[in-house]
Formats: structure tokens, sequence, C-alpha cells
């Protein structure tokens, strides 16, 4: 107890006016998925800067899609989860979602998607040069996630349908081992499912890592009647995390141990190279980018009849906090490129498709 009690007062001292007693602090449960882009929850975490923001945080076990994510949200075992494209396909069911900052993305310019990649094995058929050989393969993807919207995109860049090939839903952790046993011709996936799969996987072979054909979507989601009763919290919450942000950015290497922590079976080499993809898009901001991304994924969405409806996207994105924080915390940001003047939000904005 002492020794707990003197770890605090020294933060206290280190921090003023940051730090809070242990009783003081803003308790909250917090989810995220197994991506080494989420790693900077548990960064926070780890490295005590939710508790320098005096908060109390308790991260769930990280679930395999966004999908299991938003089903824990939903059931109440977290205020705020990690989520992209799976907040679309929840939102049309009728799920009240507010998005509040990036865990990934990238405000400063559209078409981001490093962290991305799709693989496959050799003898199957799948020219890296010519995509339009994905034709009538069988590709795994998680269907409503930002690994599905990928596999979409790749398709229609080699002038291909969903209709030309055989997409099979797919958790990424069970991709590496579909791959394995022929199961599917090549998936799709984030990091680090696409590094495990070239080094577990006799013959396996990159087919193609980003290319700019999306613009990643990565929120802090969380639902709106919370939103509205919590916006002091959500601030420290984003700002903690813009720290965390900040520490990944500066030591990778460290980072990606973090993440070895927190990604059941992750290998230490293997976070390491993923963590090189992350950090270029470990950005909390928002700019009209941002609103760009969400926009079109769900217009490709609907357009391929995946979802039955659209929404309007600034109903369903609060720049608020996130703004709060990157104006009275530069500092937390000023290793950032800045965000295009064409690009920048403030109050009163509204995004025009």
């Amino acid at each position: 107890m002492f020794r707990k009690l003197a770890l605090t007062l020294a933060i206290a001292v280190a921090l003023p006016g940051l730090a809070a007693a242990e009783d003081d602090l803003v308790q909250l449960d917090a989810g995220m998925v197994t991506g080494v882009d989420q790693v900077a929850l548990p960064i926070a975490l780890e490295q005590g800067f939710f508790e320098k923001w005096g908060l109390d945080v308790n991260i769930a076990r990280p679930y395999a899609t966004g999908v299991d994510a938003l089903n824990a949200l939903q059931a109440g075992e977290s205020n705020i989860v990690q989520v992209g494209v799976p907040m679309i396909g929840a939102v049309v069911r009728g799920m009240d979602l507010v998005a509040l900052g990036n865990y990934s993305g990238n405000p400063a310019q559209l078409g981001s998607d490093t962290t991305m990649a799709l693989v496959s094995k050799e003898g199957s058929g799948i020219d890296p040069d010519d995509l339009s050989t994905l034709e009538g393969k069988r590709i795994a993807a998680s269907f409503g996630t930002i690994n599905h919207l990928y596999a979409l995109a790749l398709l229609e860049t080699a002038g291909l349908t969903p209709d030309d090939v055989t997409l099979v839903n797919t958790p990424p952790p069970d991709m590496t081992v579909a791959l394995m046993s022929d199961g599917v011709d090549a998936f799709s996936a984030w990091d680090p499912w696409p590094i495990v799969a070239l080094k577990d996987v006799p013959d396996a072979v990159q087919v193609i890592r980003g290319g700019e054909v999306i613009s990643y979507l990565g929120f802090n989601v969380a639902t709106r009647d919370w939103v509205a009763e919590n916006g002091e919290t959500i601030e420290k919450f984003l700002a903690a995390l813009s720290e965390a942000d900040q520490w990944m950015r500066e030591n990778p290497d460290e980072a990606a141990q973090v993440a070895t922590r927190w990604i059941p079976g992750l290998d230490p080499d293997v976070a390491a190279e993923a963590m090189q993809y992350n950090i270029l898009q470990a950005d909390r901001r928002l700019s009209d980018h941002n609103y760009r991304a969400l926009w079109s994924a769900v217009d490709t969405l609907h357009r391929l009849d995946f979802i039955d409806d659209t929404f309007d996207v600034n109903e369903h994105i609060e720049p608020r906090h996130i703004l709060a924080a990157m104006e009275n915390h530069p500092e937390l940001f000023d290793d950032l490129p800045e965000i295009p003047e064409e690009a920048m939000i403030g109050e009163g904005y509204v995004f025009q498709p």
C-alpha cells in the first residue's frame, strides 16, 4: 500500500494538476480487437497515461473482430471500443453510435491502408502484377470489417466484382490456418495476420500491401447516450490515448513488446515488423478526410448490396472532444504531419459528399 501511495505521490509531483488521487480516478471500461493498430489502449494503461489523466481504465479481453467488440458494447461489457467498418453495419441496424477520434487512420491525407495486406501462396495463380487473376479465387475476409472493405476495393481496382470471386467469412486469427490448409486461395487482413502468414505458411506470398485503395477506418466508438453524459471523461480518455500514440511513434520497439502481451500468441519479431506500418497511421486526430473515409465506406458497402441503407456521417461523428485535446494539448500532436487547410474541421463543420 505504501509503495502504491508513493508512486501516486511521485506522479502528482512530476505532473502537477494532471494526476489524481486513486479514489478520484474515473472508472471506464474499454474494448479492443486483436490488431497491432489497437495497442495504444494497453500502452496508455501500462505507461500510466490513463492514471495521469485521472482515469482508471479496465480493458476487456481483445476481441477477434470489431463486430465482437460492438456486441460487447451493446451488452454493457464496455463503455467505449475501437472499431472501424463494423460501426457501419451496426448503425444501419439501428445502434446509435458516435465516433470520437481515430485509433488508426490518416487525417492528413486520403488513402491510407499501410496496415492492410492480401496474402496468397505460390501456385495459387494470383499474380501480384495483375490483380484480375483474383477472378475465380476463394478469398477470406471478415465480413463487415475493414479487411472486407479492403478486399472489395482490390477487386474494384482489378475491374472485378464480388460475384467474380468467392468471399469466405473468416475471423483474422483463423486466416493463416485456412490458407495453410488450402481452404482459401488468399486472405485480406490487418496486421499482424499477414505477417504471421508470411512467417508460418510455407510458400506464402504477399500479393499487395496497402496501395492507398481505401482510406483506413478506425474509430473510438461509444453509444450516443453515454457520450452525452461523459464529455469530460472522453476528452481525458482521448488525451491519454493521444499521448500513448505519440509514445508508440517514438518507441516502436517497446510498443511492439506491449502488443505481444495483449495479442495472444503474437511473436515478437512479427510485432516489431507490424509496428513499423502501424506508426504511420497512429493518429488520433479527425479531419474532413476521416468523414470522407466513413462516407466512402458506407457508399461502397451499400452500392455492392452488403448493407441495406445509408446514413448521414455527420450524425455519427462527434469531433469536439478530440478537437479540444488538439487545441489544449498541441504538444501531443507536434510530431505529426500538418492537416491540410482544406481538410481542417472546427465548430459547426458539416461534411458534404
